[in-house]
C-alpha cells in the first residue's frame, strides 16, 4: 500500500456536505467535520462585531495516488479560487489505522528529518473520547484536547423519515514524542479495538516544532 494523505477543507458553515459529495466523485470515502470560525480582515465589521464568520473544518484521509486529483477536483467544484469560498491543503500522513486499512511509514519533517515529535488523531463515535484519553494516558501520554464533531459520507450517514442523519462523532488529538508514540498508538488500538469495523480511525503525523508539552 503506498501510503495516504490527509485533506483538509475549511469552507463557510453549511457548505460541508457539499463538499463532501464533491470528494466522493474523487473517490474520497468518508470524512470528518467540526466546527471553527474564521476572521475576516475588517475594522468596519470588527466595530459592528460581525468580524467572525463560523467555518466547518472536514478531514479527510485518502490514499496518496487519489490525494492530488481529489484536492483539485474538490477546488474545483467547490470554486475555492473564488474569495471566501474556502481552502485545502493536504498532508502527509505517517500511520493509518481503520477497519480496512493498516499502513507505517516514517514521519518525517517539513526539512526531511525524522520527527521528534509526532500528534496521534483519532476519530471515534461520540461518548468514547474518554476511552482514547485514558488509553492514552496508560501508556505515558500526557492528556489530549478533544473536539466535537459529525462524520460524514457514503458508509456514515443513516436515513430517518428520508432525512440524513450524520452520526456524531469526538476527535482527540495527542501529543507525544517519537520513542513513546508507538506505545500509546497500540494502547488505543488494543483497547478501542479500531480495527475492527465502526470503531473509529487512528493516523499520526509528525510535527515540526512543539512549546508547551510536559515531558517530565
Amino acid at each position: 500500500m503506498s501510503g495516504f494523505s490527509l485533506i483538509y477543507c475549511v469552507v463557510n458553515a453549511g457548505d460541508a456536505d457539499k463538499t463532501m459529495q464533491a470528494a466522493q466523485k474523487y473517490g474520497v470515502k468518508g470524512g470528518t467535520i467540526s466546527m471553527g470560525k474564521g476572521t475576516v480582515p475588517s475594522h468596519i465589521l470588527a466595530l459592528l462585531g460581525l468580524d467572525e464568520v463560523r467555518k466547518e473544518i472536514m478531514t479527510m484521509v485518502v490514499e496518496n495516488e487519489l490525494a492530488s486529483d481529489a484536492i483539485r477536483g474538490i477546488s474545483t467544484d467547490m470554486n475555492f479560487h473564488k474569495p471566501n469560498h474556502g481552502i485545502a491543503f493536504s498532508v502527509p500522513v505517517g500511520e493509518f489505522i481503520g477497519s480496512k486499512n493498516a499502513v507505517k511509514n516514517e514521519i518525517q519533517t517539513d526539512e526531511g528529518n525524522t520527527a521528534m515529535y509526532a500528534i496521534i488523531f483519532v476519530v471515534v463515535d461520540r461518548g468514547r473520547a474518554d476511552e482514547v484519553v485514558d488509553a492514552a494516558n496508560s501508556a505515558g501520554a500526557r492528556g489530549a484536547t478533544i473536539i466535537n464533531a459529525r462524520g460524514a459520507g457514503i458508509h456514515e450517514d443513516k436515513t430517518l423519515f428520508n432525512m440524513r442523519i450524520a452520526p456524531e462523532k469526538e476527535e482527540i488529538f495527542i501529543l507525544a514524542t517519537r520513542e513513546l508514540k508507538d506505545k500509546v498508538v497500540e494502547s488505543i488500538r488494543t483497547s478501542l479495538k479500531i480495527d475492527e469495523p465502526g470503531n473509529g480511525i487512528l493516523f499520526v503525523m509528525g510535527v515540526n516544532e512543539v512549546y508547551g508539552l510536559r515531558t517530565d
